[in-house]
Order: structure tokens, then sequence, then C-alpha cells
């Protein structure tokens, strides 16, 4: 580790509650984009994405790159519904129920829990798990 990430590790970075929502808008906004390198690149190289419509665990930027080829296909435009947030040390965690408007189903409604990790001096997503809401 060089000096200057003992640095950002050793210091205290949190966001207020919209800030937070902001980094859902800059999710959402990706995926306006319709390009699955700039959803992916939000998320850290070790992130667990348990998407909403795949069985399949993405566990790298090449399977979340993969998975978000066939859900940007159906041009979803994202809402929050619900929500609740919460902030410390490094670490924000946005939880609710999400919906999406899709081409080919309308809209779908899901549960959702975004947790982001500050690391090399930028906030990305560590952990995306969506379900369909039974």
């Amino acid at each position: 580790m060089n000096s200057a990430e003992a640095v950002d590790s050793a210091s205290c970075h949190t966001l207020s509650e919209r800030q937070v929502a902001g980094l859902f808008d800059r999710w959402n906004t990706a995926l306006a984009t319709g390009d699955p390198t700039q959803v992916s690149a939000l998320y850290r190289p070790d992130a667990l994405l348990l998407p909403t419509l795949s069985d399949q665990a993405r566990t790298s930027t090449a399977g979340i790159e993969d998975y978000f080829k066939g859900f940007l296909s159906k041009h979803p435009t994202g809402r929050i519904d619900q929500r609740v947030i919460q902030s410390d040390c490094n670490v924000a965690i946005d939880a609710g129920n999400y919906s999406f408007e899709l081409d080919d189903q309308g809209w779908v409604q899901a549960r959702y829990t975004f947790v982001y990790v500050y690391r090399d001096g930028t906030w990305s997503i560590e952990h995306h798990h969506s379900s369909l809401l039974p």
C-alpha cells in the first residue's frame, strides 16, 4: 500500500441521504445510455450482482456487463417507489422497492439493495441485489 492509499483508507467519507440517492440517479442515468460498459463501470471489480431478471450471480466486471447487455435491450426506465438509506464511514446502503418500465413487460416491481463503498477516491457499487416482488 502506498502512502496515498494509506491516507485514503484512513479517512472517513460519509454521504447525506440526498447524495446516496444521487448514486442511484447516476446508475439510472447510465442505464439510459444503453451502454452496458457504462453501467458496469459503476461497480467495483469484485462486486456481487444478484440481478432481477437472471438467476445467475455476477461476480466480475465481465459478468455484470454481460447481464446488462440483455437488460438494457429492454430499454429500462427506473424509479424508486420506497427506500431506506443508511450511511456510515466509507459505506452507504440504499434499499427498498423500485420499478422498471421494460419494452416487453411493462412495469416490473422489485426489491433492491445497493451497497456503495468509498475506495480509490470514488463511490462505487460493492453489492447489488434485486429481486422481483413476490
